[in-house]
């Protein structure tokens, strides 16, 4: 849990950045959004994971630890994807609301602080919920770099008393209960925010 916490908040933080970034009036900071999401949205997590704990301790001549490199992995990949719907979900908002908005003599920034996040946020929570779930689920493929997650302590009891179906029951079972309370909880926030 620790590590989808703070995978989550990193990939937040980095996701909103770059999806501003993507919808600014400025091609350059548009084509660097763009690059960021096209780039670690299209590789997969597992490579990514190597690279950071195994190619970049190459590069840079000093070990990664495993935390540090999951953490980093699920920042550049789940902020690949949290950007891209901060992206969709200021660009959903109506474009006459910006229209009305500088016509009124707002400016590009406080139109979009005041009249189009509002909107947008609105429409990105369930997707930030979603996010949140995948994190949870992805965290499972990071024990590929010996991060000690609910999967790889899995692994550990099955080898030590070989009972793996009973093990494995209840690895699912907390995966299972984590995403549900997960999905109600999305369910209930759509509900309050669309009322």
């Amino acid at each position: 849990m620790e590590l989808t916490v703070v995978g989550i908040v990193c990939a937040t933080v980095v996701g909103i950045l770059m999806g501003l970034l993507g919808v600014l009036p400025n091609a350059f900071a548009r084509g660097v959004a763009n690059t960021f999401i096209y780039i670690f949205r299209g590789l997969p997590l597992m490579v990514l994971a190597l690279f950071i704990y195994t190619g970049v301790p190459t590069l840079i001549g000093t070990k990664v630890p495993a935390f540090i490199a999951g953490i980093i992995t699920l920042t550049l990949n789940e902020g690949a994807y949290t950007a891209a719907f901060v992206k969709g979900g200021i660009k959903a908002v109506d474009v006459g609301q910006m229209e009305a908005a500088r016509s009124l003599g707002l400016t590009w920034g406080k139109t979009m602080k005041r009249v189009v996040l509002p909107q947008g946020i609105r429409i990105m929570i369930p997707s930030f919920i979603n996010q949140f779930i995948i994190t949870l689920k992805d965290t499972s493929i990071l024990s590929v770099i010996g991060l000690l997650e609910l999967t790889q302590t899995g692994k550990i009891i099955v080898a030590r008393n070989m009972e793996g179906f009973k093990i494995w029951t209840m690895v699912a079972l907390i995966y299972v209960i984590i995403i549900t309370l997960l999905t109600w909880l999305s369910n209930w926030v759509q509900k309050k925010v669309h009322a």
